[in-house]
């Protein structure tokens, strides 16, 4: 059994796709339980959203963040920071 706390972390994601012949760039706070659930919420919002496959969708970074660093303002209310 792994020794880290189960709970839901909070993950900045960067990256790009490729949307007919432009590339474009985003940056998405989602919260997850891990980087593989992170990925696989990305992947589902922006092929719904843009109707982008998954093989046109790069990352750049995906890192876990401190809640508090937040930008998104649903984030920080579903962590609990603001009211």
């Amino acid at each position: 059994m792994s020794k880290e706390p189960i709970g839901v972390k909070v993950f900045r994601v960067k990256g790009t796709f490729k949307e007919k012949e432009d590339k474009l760039k985003f940056v998405k706070e989602i919260r997850a339980l891990n980087e593989e659930d992170a990925k696989e919420i990305i992947y589902s919002e922006i092929g719904s959203n843009h109707k982008v496959k998954r093989i046109h969708i790069t990352f750049e970074e995906l890192k876990a963040i401190d809640p508090k660093k937040a930008a998104d303002p649903v984030i920080r209310y579903l962590s609990g920071l603001e009211m």
